[in-house]
């Protein structure tokens, strides 16, 4: 089978994960809300890399709540703390996040904790503002927040995305993509449980680097095209091994969301839920496209004798992409 979409799509992301802001950006604002006594609550935001220092947001409480202290450091502080006094709980109020010039396309997490241990989060989109907290948990509720935050984190995981597309393109036909991707879906699932359970800890970074390196693998498979190998033969055992992989960098996005603490099987369980959405959401948008467009591309491809050009240009600039991230995180150790 002819991967011609898969040329179209690996070129899309090589386009934009080039952009060396690009694994920045797709950090949200991080805001946590934290109940101290019946009546003070503290607010704390983390700023991602990328904040313009003249367009800093803020996090506005219901007017019942008074600035009690301020601990925003320099104007270029990546961390602000401040600490309020409210007349009254915030459960069911609203809080809204302002920006002084502009909103940037920039997402925000918004993280409210209690004293007897309960927590609400939830990813706001770059053109949503505010959040209304809710009353209290509920097994609902949670199911539905943490499906959500699995299938956002896995559109905006371009890493996870280019070794999903990596895989399909090496799988091929709709049989081998089923089975290829099962097996990912297995491994990750496996991993994501244990690290977010905390029974088992691996040092983030490390793990960050190593998917970046599972790119490299695969697009230097891609790039050799020696279907005789155990990658081209039996995918699902490549897809299954990085997959345990995967699914700690799964897990470490988890431990920055937080899991509800009454409900902790329910959110682990619907945020792999969300992420399984999201892939297979993406398998079959690439499976899709390339059986719709195939027919219009490879023609064209076969007469000018570019398909072989192609394929390697595009697998050795995933692949390059992919090295400067490895090189990157391990700057970052």
């Amino acid at each position: 089978m002819i991967r011609s979409f898969m040329l179209l799509i690996g070129g899309l992301f090589m386009f934009s994960a080039a952009q060396p802001t690009w694994a920045d950006d797709s950090q949200p604002l991080y805001i946590e809300i934290s109940e101290q006594t019946s009546e003070a609550y503290q607010v704390q935001w983390r700023l991602p890399a990328t904040s313009s220092a003249n367009n800093v947001p803020a996090v506005k409480l219901p007017i019942f709540c008074q600035l009690v202290s301020h601990a925003g450091g320099s104007a270029n502080a990546l961390i602000r703390r401040d600490l309020y006094h409210c007349e009254q709980g915030l459960a069911g109020e609203t809080v809204n996040v302002v920006y002084p010039r502009y909103y940037p396309a920039t997402s925000s997490l918004i993280k409210f904790k209690l004293l007897n241990g309960q927590q609400h989060t939830r990813l706001l989109g770059p053109r949503e503002s505010s959040w209304q907290i809710p009353l209290e948990e509920t097994p609902s509720r949670i199911a539905r927040d943490y499906t959500v935050l699995g299938f956002q984190h896995i559109l905006i995981g371009i890493d996870h995305l280019l070794f999903v597309l990596c895989l399909l393109w090496i799988a091929g036909s709709v049989r081998r993509v089923l089975l290829t991707i099962t097996g990912f879906t297995v491994a990750h699932s496996i991993t994501l449980v244990l690290s977010a359970m905390d029974w088992v800890r691996v040092p983030v970074p490390a793990v960050e680097a190593m998917i970046a390196l599972s790119i490299v693998f695969l697009a230097t498979e891609i790039a050799k095209d020696q279907r005789h190998t155990l990658t081209w033969r039996y995918p699902v055992v490549v897809s299954s091994l990085f997959g345990l992989l995967h699914g700690f960098g799964f897990a470490a996005a988890l431990a920055d969301i937080g899991l509800p603490q009454t409900e902790v099987l329910t959110g682990l369980l619907f945020f792999n839920i969300g992420v399984e959405l999201g892939q297979v959401l993406f398998a079959l948008a690439v499976v899709s496209g390339m059986t719709l467009l195939k027919r219009f591309i490879e023609p064209w491809l076969q007469a000018y004798r570019l398909a072989q050009g192609a394929k390697v240009i595009t697998s050795y600039g995933i692949g390059g992409v992919a090295a400067f991230w490895l090189v990157e995180r391990c700057m970052a150790f």
